[in-house]
């Protein structure tokens, strides 16, 4: 595997899952993969676990790692092409990518959606200069428009707790005081779909995500409809997809935090949540602490699902 930006990078889905699987059994088995080989890690925003689970895949695999806050610890990066440099941007990213490269083997690089620009966040601007100009396999730890490893580590939690071999897996939207980027909903609902589930999108008018990224699911306007007979109910805010509201919140209706009584029109199910999550608004503290929520395991699978695609490239480059 060169790159790692979407579910068609991973190939068959089952295939990966097994894969994944063994890697944790034995998390240690495959260490020589790296042995020399150093990982740089670009975050352009905050994060915890994306940080420290990679890291910790990284190491697993024997790699060296280097790990650089963009926006703290280097000079303020210029992305665009044809602009004069009069400005607070010291360094171009143009520049920049190549010489950091030098010195590594694989790039990790996290970036958000500014969430102004629909054109320049859905063409993945930042993501795609890294794999032109790099010369180095790389790997999206959150873009713009999808959050594959958080997807991939979805999918092994799914696998892991179904009881059904086609579960009823349910995306709902939920209240949050900002506005979030699509990233995550976009690859969970393409990679539940790809997986072969029965996913259902519930979210009020206006929030429709890309086509590309909910073909093959059902969209459902009323929530609890939705969730009737669900094994799995993720849910997760996002900020309006489409023009003239991009980036925009148009809802903060709290009717639709997912509390027991909605759990209760299930069938039995799972909850789960890519975290950090705000409690008693996405979220009420008795469903995310009650025996149902699977948020830990599938944060810890961060670790398995970076690991696997880390072995993948490492086998690559070998």
């Amino acid at each position: 595997m060169k790159n790692f930006t979407t579910v068609a990078d991973i190939g068959d889905i089952k295939k990966a899952v097994a894969e994944a699987l063994e890697v944790k059994t034995n998390r240690f088995a495959f260490k020589n993969l790296g042995h020399d080989k150093t990982l740089l890690m670009l975050f352009f925003n905050s994060s915890l676990r994306t940080r420290l689970s990679t890291q910790k895949a990284a190491m697993n695999l024997g790699m060296n790692v280097i790990v650089l806050d963009v926006n703290q610890g280097a000079w303020k990066l210029e992305t665009e092409r044809g602009v004069i440099m009069d400005g607070d941007k010291a360094e171009h990213l143009l520049e920049a990518i190549p010489v950091m490269a030098s010195y590594c083997d694989i790039i990790g690089v996290r970036s958000f959606a500014g969430l102004t620009d629909k054109n320049d966040d859905y063409n993945e601007k930042v993501l795609n200069q890294f794999i032109k100009y790099s010369g180095r396999p790389v790997f999206s730890m959150e873009a713009a428009t999808g959050h594959p490893l958080q997807a991939f580590a979805d999918i092994i939690t799914i696998e892991e707790h179904k009881s059904v071999q086609r579960p009823k897996v349910v995306l709902t939207w939920a209240p949050h005081p900002k506005a979030l980027p699509q990233a995550v909903p976009n690859s969970f609902a393409q990679w539940s779909v790809a997986a072969g589930y029965d996913v259902v999108i519930t979210h009020p008018h206006g929030y429709e995500l890309a086509p590309e990224f909910t073909a093959g699911a059902t969209i459902e306007y009323d929530q609890k409809k939705a969730f009737e007979g669900a094994d799995f109910i993720y849910a997760k805010n996002w900020s309006a997809f489409n023009d003239p509201n991009y980036g925009k919140i148009l809802s903060t209706d709290w009717s639709w935090t997912v509390d027991s009584e909605k759990m209760a029109l299930t069938n039995d199910a799972f909850f789960m949540h890519c975290l950090p999550v705000r409690r008693n608004m996405i979220v009420t503290d008795e469903v995310i602490e009650s025996p149902k929520s699977i948020v830990i395991p599938e944060a810890a699978n961060r670790e398995i699902s970076a690991q696997t695609v880390l072995k993948r490239m490492l086998e690559e480059l070998a």
